[in-house]
Formats: C-alpha cells, sequence, structure tokens
C-alpha cells in the first residue's frame, strides 16, 4: 500500500519490513534505488480485526445500487483505507515505470492504432487466426454467448470423461458464469491463480481484473482459509497463507483431467495465443493435464508476432508497475499425446462493434490502470459494481451486457478523465461515461427522480438570469436556514460532506461591479 501523497522520502514506510530487503545483495538496482517488485508494497494493520464489506446486492435485472454498496465499504475504514492506498501505490508504480521510457506516449499511440486496425478488419484477422491455429493442431470453435461457450467447454470435457479442471485466471470465464455452470452438470473447476483461489473459496466474484482480491486484508484470508483449508484462523502471516494454498491446491493440479486458460494476446499471423501471469499457474494449467482448453474474447487478436512486443511493453508496466509479468507464455499447438482447443467468444463484442461511440472498448488489454486511478473505485471496492467488470471500464462495458441492470454505473464517476490518461491503449474512457449516461436517459432506463431533476437544471441552466436569482436564494438560504433544515434527506451532498460556505458575491456580480458589463 501506499501513502496517497506519494511523498519519495516516505516510501519505504509503506513497505512491510520483510519486503524492504534493504540490504539485498542481489536486488536489481535502476537509478541508484532498488527496483520495487509489483505486488511486494503492503502495510499490515495495527488494529483490531473489521468484517469485510460484501458487494453489491443483486436482485435479477433491478439496477445495481452501487452506492448503497460503497456505502456499506467505506463503513469499514480499514478495507477502505487499504484498498485506497494498495491501488493508488499501483498507480504509482505505474508512473515510475512510465517516466523511465522516453517513448512512453508513442507506445500508447501504437498500441491504439494496432488494436483499432484490427478491430475495423476483425473479420479477417479472426479468419486467418482460425486457419493458422488449426495447421497448428489446435481445434477452433466459435461461440456466439456466454451459454454457448460454456457448453462447448462442456462438451469437450465430457467427450474425454473430464470430471475435473484446473484454470488461470480468465476474465471471459467469469463474464460466462463458467464456474456456475460447470458446477451445475457435476463438473469440479479448481482456480490456480491464488486472488481467484482466496475468492473462489470465499464464493465471491473477483473484485479487480488484475488483483482479484485486493479488497481483502490478510486476516480476511486467514478466515477464509480456516473455514475452508483447517488452516490457523489467529495466523495471518501471508508466507504461512501462500504456502497452506499452494499445499492444498498442488495435489488437485497433478490431478486434474484438464486444463483451461484465458488469452492475453491472440496473434493472427501465427495462430498462437500468449497468456501473461505472476505465478505461473497458466503453465500448470496448459501443460500438467493432457487436454488445454483456451477461452478467448474475439476482441484479443493482433494483426502480428512484431506488434505482440508493443503491448508487452505496455500491459504489466501500466497493471502492477513491473517492468513485464514473471510468465510471458506462448501457446502454438498441443503437446505430444495431448490436445489442445480453442473457443472464441463473441457474447455481445459484434455488436459493441457497431455502436459508433462506444467500439473502441474493445481495445481494452485489461491491465486495470484506470481501476487503480479512478478515486470512486478506490474508495468503493470492485464488489460495490455488482459485475464481472468493474472500476472505470466497467462502467462502458457493463451497460452492453444488461443496460437495465448496470444503469446506474456510468454515474459512479466523477469524470476527472484521469482513466484515460492512463489508458495504456487510449480508450476516451471518461467521455465514453458520460456518452452512456446521455444513451441510457434516452432509453429512459435512468429514474424518474433523476431525471427531472437533470431536467430542472437543464432549464435553469441556459437561462441565466433565472440562475443568478437562484444562486442569490440559495446563498442567503445556507447563511440563514438552521443546519438540520440544510442538511436533509433531500440534500445527497450533505450526507458525507460539509456544503460550502456561500461566498460574499457570485462572480458575476463582482464582474459587474469591477468591469461594468465589460467583456
Amino acid at each position: 500500500m501506499s501513502n496517497p501523497v506519494g511523498q519519495a522520502g516516505d516510501r519505504h514506510a509503506m513497505l512491510h519490513p520483510e519486503l524492504r530487503a534493504e540490504h539485498d545483495g542481489d536486488a536489481i538496482i535502476r537509478n541508484g534505488q532498488r527496483l520495487d517488485h509489483a505486488e511486494g508494497a503492503s502495510t499490515p494493520l495495527h488494529s483490531q480485526p473489521e468484517k469485510q464489506p460484501r458487494g453489491a446486492r443483486i436482485h435479477g435485472s433491478r439496477p445495481v445500487d452501487q452506492a448503497e454498496a460503497a456505502a456499506r465499504f467505506i463503513a469499514a475504514p480499514q478495507h477502505e483505507k487499504m484498498h485506497d492506498e494498495r491501488l493508488w501505490d499501483l498507480r504509482q508504480k505505474r508512473d515510475r515505470e512510465m517516466h523511465g521510457i522516453p517513448e512512453w506516449e508513442e507506445l500508447r499511440s501504437l498500441a491504439s492504432a494496432i488494436k483499432e486496425h484490427t478491430l475495423t478488419r476483425l473479420d479477417q484477422y479472426l479468419e486467418q487466426f482460425e486457419a493458422n491455429a488449426r495447421s497448428n493442431g489446435i481445434t477452433v470453435h466459435w461461440a456466439r454467448d456466454a451459454a454457448e461457450h460454456n457448453r462447448i467447454v462442456h462438451g469437450i470435457l465430457k467427450d474425454h470423461g473430464a470430471k475435473s479442471l484446473i484454470k488461470s485466471k480468465s476474465m471471459l470465464t467469469e463474464e460466462c458464469g463458467f464456474r456456475a455452470y460447470m458446477a451445475s452438470v457435476g463438473i469440479e473447476v479448481i482456480e490456480t491463480d491464488l486472488g481467484e483461489r482466496i475468492q473462489q473459496l470465499d464464493n465471491e466474484d473477483p473484485s479487480h481484473v488484475v488483483v482479484p482480491a485486493v479488497h481483502k486484508l490478510r486476516t480476511d484470508v486467514a478466515e477464509v482459509f480456516s473455514k475452508t483449508l483447517g488452516t490457523d484462523p489467529e495466523n495471518s502471516d501471508v508466507h504461512y497463507l501462500a504456502e497452506a494454498q499452494r499445499d492444498a491446491t498442488r495435489p488437485l493440479i497433478l490431478a486434474a483431467d484438464a486444463g483451461m486458460t484465458g488469452c492475453n494476446f491472440a496473434v493472427a499471423e501465427t495462430g498462437t495465443f500468449v497468456v501473461c501471469t505472476n505465478e505461473g499457474n497458466a503453465d500448470l494449467s496448459a501443460n500438467v493435464p493432457k487436454l488445454h482448453i483456451a477461452s478467448i474474447g474475439i476482441e484479443k487478436v493482433i494483426p502480428r508476432l512484431e506488434h505482440l512486443a508493443v503491448f508487452v511493453r505496455l500491459l504489466s508496466r501500466s497493471a502492477l508497475g513491473s517492468p513485464m509479468t514473471q510468465y510471458t507464455s506462448h501457446f502454438r499447438g498441443p503437446r505430444v499425446g495431448g490436445e489442445t482447443h480453442i473457443v472464441l467468444v463473441d457474447n455481445g463484442r459484434s455488436e459493441r462493434l457497431g455502436l459508433s461511440e462506444f467500439w473502441t472498448s474493445l481495445k481494452c488489454i485489461r491491465c486495470g490502470a484506470c481501476m487503480n486511478t479512478c478515486p470512486v473505485y478506490r474508495r468503493s471496492g470492485g464488489l460495490s459494481y455488482g459485475a464481472t467488470y468493474s472500476g472505470p471500464i466497467g462502467l462502458i462495458i457493463d451497460p452492453t451486457f444488461n443496460a437495465k441492470k448496470y444503469s446506474n454505473l456510468p454515474f459512479a464517476s466523477s469524470l476527472n478523465g484521469s482513466c484515460t490518461n492512463v489508458c495504456p491503449v487510449k480508450i476516451n474512457i471518461h467521455e465514453q461515461i458520460y456518452a452512456w449516461r446521455r444513451e441510457l436517459v434516452r432509453r429512459h432506463e435512468v429514474p424518474m427522480a433523476k431525471k427531472a431533476a437533470m431536467k430542472a437544471a437543464g432549464e435553469l441552466l441556459s437561462h441565466p438570469a433565472a440562475y443568478r436569482a437562484a444562486i442569490d436564494v440559495a446563498d442567503a438560504a445556507l447563511a440563514h436556514l438552521p443546519r438540520f433544515v440544510i442538511y436533509n434527506g433531500l440534500n445527497a451532498w450533505g450526507k458525507h460532506r460539509e456544503v460550502p460556505h456561500p461566498p460574499p458575491q457570485t462572480f458575476h456580480s463582482w464582474h459587474q461591479a469591477n468591469r461594468g458589463g465589460a467583456s
């Protein structure tokens, strides 16, 4: 975790003593400073254990109340503080890596151009990828939606008599509700990524696309493992917990009937696909069992192998502030005596490609940089969004799946633009968030009270004389009304902060008095 102020002088105060390694002879030094490990900055909280707040309450397709879930997260100060500082630390690491590469903005522009070029010729590159993958000995399947993806994978497993499957982290499978489907047909799925395994054992969805359990304190993990793995509930040492999970999961990996991975990049030129991890779990999932299944969103394709270098340089630096992931694994075809299957999944992507204002959201490489910088996400937790994708990128992706259910999410933003500034593929995220607000109003997916309030505000702001009169009345009211009248249930601003004191005069009145109205 880090101090949001980010003072260089107190940087080591943010690190757990075991992780400082100030006298490590094997440390990598850059510009006179020890190279940070992206996941090694965590500060223990010296206070009484605090119950972990849970995510948004889901009621079918009713609009998710992100604000309610966020309020519960904020009401847990240890979790809110840890989450905020931990993610801001990743943002600071990202900035340090960015400043170390003079051509950073050129890389972003190039990555954006490659993605836009590919998306505008997506059918051609998908067909090229399929042909080359088949020539490499891979069986390729196509899935229109999540349900078809799950049926295809189930069919492959059934044909091989597989009853257990190990998998590495994949947001696409989360999107497809894959684990729940497999459970319904009697197939055990074991997550091999540590964060995903924590979430699976706690029966929670991942809260972040890169660090799935970032909202949990180590005491939360200790409680989960004590209930599911039989560990000591009073021992929250990270090394003890990681070792316990490894000991419990490794036999399941070795005994698994099949393995599954996601995909970061699929190369049309070669028919190969690349998976980037920091734990090596994708390699275990792909190589320990003889059957390897890869679930790949159709937007993951890139034209040529040389383009991969651009994205590899951007991905981990943007996500974790590290030069690159520990493992960048290339999969070309099945191993001797084994099988490799690819499932190319649409699940609404083709429809999104046809949306003139939102198609560039398909450029996303799932780095999570927008989440790490977003002040709303950092303080409300990813589970408050009630969706597979949270944070700024979720605000523009989720409504494409269900506009009614996720109609509140685009309003969970201050539109400050920081998400757009850090996006490695230059998605105009904050502009698309605003565009989704407009689109949801057009579709009548906004509550009547909010719609009426916005209409009234629009009328007021379009008539200067009425606006100035309203300001005078409001200033007089703030100056003289008792506090209980001002801070009532209708004053959303005053629920969590003080209403600003009215100024002695407005800018308009000052301008009239001092400049005589001259422009």
